[in-house]
């Protein structure tokens, strides 16, 4: 078993980062947790979780909008799961589950993506394309992710990746992702009375609560880049079925530990300069952020996770809240312990 130490001290040390900038006036509120390979926890929530429309306290019960941690906590470990039971090759185009993909020009760039590549960022899409703006229908807009002539562009983070993968996930399942189980503690929408609110949409005309953030995934209806809400706890449940996973030679944990670039792996990113977990993270640790202020690391080498929720964008994401260089100073002090 990885050697572990004391969380009280980085979690303290991590704490103070978090109250000042919540001090300071950046972030409404946040919660702050770790756990390690013992069993040990610690989470502890500071600010509000609504300031607009009514004032609410943050609490360690309170669910968020995960934004991208979808990304890695449903629809990385599905699409590996499936991979790991023979169902899908991560080596093979998403044509073998997307036949339809850009079927009018079947020579074309898209055909050949494979779900490694999607997993791995490392292929021409966009980083992002407003799919909101082209229509309300789900069906509708599906069928336009498909059959769009995608600009080909230099690899990048992107969420089109993604937004294929689920759908590649609702064909093998026969139903919507709304209609998939999240998982434990995870849910595609919240309570608003126990949930962080996050942005007034100039869209929606209205401020988001319990409805997913991301335009897109409401679009969508369901979508496999974004829409997943749950707490802390949940979070780090997720986090310590990982470490676990990683001591029983999981093969899907296996994947997400396995280098598919300088920065990234199946689903996750890895250590690099400038990179969410800071300077001082080992090699064997993993991570991922959301937009709307959400984070989780998992540290293999030593055995414990991290993560910070926060709703950096209530009421507006057009505002410097420097959660961005709060992530890398957290991880950073966390490090030194």
């Amino acid at each position: 078993m990885p050697e572990t130490t004391d969380l009280t001290a980085p979690f303290e040390a991590a704490f103070t980062l978090l109250k000042t900038s919540i001090d300071e006036g950046r972030i409404p509120g946040g919660v702050l947790g770790m756990i390690d390979l013992r069993g040990n926890r610690l989470t502890r929530a500071i600010g509000l979780a609504q300031k607009i429309g009514g004032e609410r306290p943050m609490t360690v019960g309170t669910w968020f909008d995960l934004a991208s941690l979808t990304k890695v906590i449903f629809t990385t470990r599905r699409i590996l799961e499936l991979a790991a039971a023979g169902t899908i090759d991560l080596a093979a185009p998403l044509t073998t589950v997307i036949p339809d993909f850009r079927q009018y020009a079947p020579n074309c760039w898209e055909r050949s993506v494979t779900f490694r590549q999607c997993l791995g960022h490392q292929t021409p899409f966009p980083a992002v394309e407003p799919i909101y703006t082209y229509g309300d229908d789900p069906d509708r807009l599906r069928a336009f992710v498909l059959q769009r002539k995608w600009k080909r562009g230099e690899p990048a983070y992107s969420d089109i990746n993604f937004i294929l993968l689920g759908i590649a996930l609702e064909r093998l399942a026969g139903k919507r992702i709304r209609e998939m189980d999240p998982g434990p503690g995870f849910a595609f929408s919240g309570d608003p009375t126990v949930t962080a609110a996050t942005e007034f949409c100039a869209w929606r005309n209205r401020m988001i609560c319990g409805e997913v953030h991301d335009e897109n995934c409401y679009a969508l209806q369901g979508s496999g880049h974004a829409g997943l809400f749950g707490t802390a706890d949940a979070v780090l449940d997720y986090a310590s079925d990982l470490l676990q996973g990683d001591l029983n030679n999981d093969p899907v944990v296996k994947w997400m530990r396995q280098p598919l670039s300088d920065k990234r792996t199946h689903g996750w990113e890895r250590p690099y300069a400038g990179w969410s977990g800071g300077s001082r993270c080992n090699d064997s640790v993993i991570g991922h952020t959301g937009f709307t202020g959400t984070g989780l690391w998992v540290d293999f080498e030593r055995g414990r996770a991290w993560t910070l929720l926060t709703n950096r964008v209530h009421p507006t994401r057009h505002f410097d809240s420097g959660v961005f260089a709060l992530r890398a100073a957290l991880s950073d002090v966390i490090n030194r312990y």
